[in-house]
C-alpha cells in the first residue's frame, strides 16, 4: 500500500505537489506574448527602425544625395529617351505612365527617392506611392536639372 503523502527529511507528511489552476498557465502565457510584442513594436528593435518612418514630401539634391548614400532607392520617373541622356548611377527606371502597373517592382523596407527633369513628374510619383502604401517615399526638388547643375554624379546611356 502506497500512502498518499511523502515523509521529508524530517520525518513529517508532506502534501502532494499542487498544480496551478489552467487561468493561471493562461495568464502567464499573456504576459510573455504581451512582453514579446512590447520589446518586438519598440522603436530601434526593428530592422527597418534605423530609416523614418514618414520622410518630407520633398527633399535638396544635397539630402538626396547623403539618403542615396546611406542606401535610399532613386526612382526615376522620366521617360527612356531622357533617362539615355542623362541619369543619376544606380537609379532605377519606372515611367511614370508605367508606375501603377510596375508598383510591385519596388521595395517596401527602402526608402524610395522619386526623381524626373524638374520635379513635378517625381511630385506625382511620390504621391501615387503614398496612395499605395508607401510611407518612406519623397520626390527631390528641382529634379535632374538641379542634381546636374549642383555637379553630383551622372551617367548617359541605357
Amino acid at each position: 500500500m502506497r500512502p498518499n503523502r511523502k515523509s521529508g527529511s524530517s520525518g513529517r507528511p508532506q502534501a502532494a505537489a499542487a498544480r496551478p489552476p489552467v487561468w493561471v498557465w493562461l495568464a502567464a502565457a499573456a504576459v510573455i506574448l504581451l512582453a514579446g510584442l512590447a520589446i518586438f513594436l519598440r522603436p530601434g528593435t526593428r530592422p527597418e527602425a534605423n530609416l523614418p518612418a514618414d520622410l518630407p514630401a520633398e527633399l535638396s539634391v544635397d539630402e538626396t544625395l547623403e539618403r542615396r548614400e546611406a542606401g535610399a532607392l532613386i526612382l526615376d520617373v522620366r521617360e527612356p529617351q531622357e533617362w539615355e541622356q542623362v541619369h543619376i548611377p544606380g537609379a532605377v527606371l519606372i515611367p511614370l505612365n508605367q508606375l501603377q502597373e510596375r508598383i510591385d517592382e519596388l521595395p517596401r523596407d527602402q526608402e524610395i527617392i522619386v526623381v524626373c527633369r524638374s520635379g513635378n513628374r517625381s511630385a506625382q510619383g511620390r504621391d501615387l506611392l503614398r496612395q499605395a502604401g508607401f510611407t518612406r517615399v519623397s520626390s527631390m526638388a528641382g529634379g535632374m536639372n538641379r542634381w546636374s547643375a549642383a555637379g553630383y554624379p551622372t551617367e548617359s546611356g541605357p
